[in-house]
């Protein structure tokens, strides 16, 4: 199936690493036009060339998305180079403390982390709606999380931050919508890669006195397929949302769990 995302100008945020990486490369191997946003170009730099090597049309910005002036100013760039803004994809966030009670989440933890996984995508969406509305065409993808959807002991900061991307959302599919804008949630549930080795399960394996191969079983066993996702799940999650494929799908959250949160 085409997608039809060539030449579609596609602003990622955080795409330097793991989801964010696999999420680039498949919009590059669509041929959409990339702007790839985040606060290190040194991290990005190596994705930004595998990118441009799959024959896409790629730049990368500088931009502390916690920054409503430095988002505006991603938005201004990208219509300077590209004419126009199609896509959004919002992957950059962070996971917060793990395993800490809400009661042990120190004040400073809770303020970072719902700073980045709310505002930072708060301010990329509000720096790029006018455009969009101006074009009465426009797709937004915000990469959430499961635990946004259901909860989880040990992950209050994170789990509330998603939760509040959700309504962010929602609202903003509400208010965009008769501009025939979508906007989406991609909620990830444990996907195989570094984070989820070197902390998520490294953490349950000092608990438990298990191995950390035993730790990500015990991951997978909760999910009605057996089996953790993988970031290319994400990514062909992100392209169908990104596409007219979905064009009669928004304020929707689609996780991509292997069956958890919704089972």
């Amino acid at each position: 199936m085409d997608l039809q995302l060539q030449d579609k100008v596609t602003i990622i945020t955080g795409p330097a690493k793991g989801m964010g990486r696999a999420v680039t490369l498949a919009f590059a191997r669509e041929g959409a036009k990339l702007v790839l946003a985040g606060r290190d170009l040194a991290a990005i730099e190596p994705v930004l060339s595998e990118a441009r090597g799959l024959g896409a049309e790629a730049i990368d910005i500088a931009c502390d998305l916690v920054s409503g002036d430095q988002t505006q100013d991603l938005a201004l760039a990208c219509i300077q180079a590209f004419g126009r803004i199609d896509i959004l994809v919002n992957i950059a966030g962070g996971s917060g403390p793990i395993g800490k009670t809400g009661w042990e989440t120190t004040p400073d933890e809770f303020d970072q982390i719902v700073q980045l996984n709310m505002k930072g995508c708060f301010n990329t969406i509000r720096a790029v709606l006018p455009t969009m509305i101006t074009q009465r065409s426009g797709k937004i993808v915000n990469v959430g999380g499961t635990f946004g959807m259901r909860g989880r002991a040990g992950r209050m900061a994170y789990s509330a931050s998603k939760w509040g991307l959700r309504g962010i959302s929602k609202s903003f599919a509400l208010e965009a919508g008769p501009y025939n804008i979508n906007v989406n949630c991609v909620a990830p549930g444990m996907v195989d890669g570094p984070r989820f080795r070197e902390k998520v399960s490294a953490n349950m394996a000092r608990e438990l006195g298990i191995t950390l191969e035993e730790a990500m079983k015990r991951h997978a066993t909760d999910y009605a397929l057996r089996r953790l996702s993988e970031d290319t799940d994400v990514a062909h999650a992100c392209l169908f949302l990104a596409s007219d494929v979905s064009r009669q799908i928004t304020g929707v959250d689609l996780p991509v769990d292997g069956g958890w949160a919704a089972l």
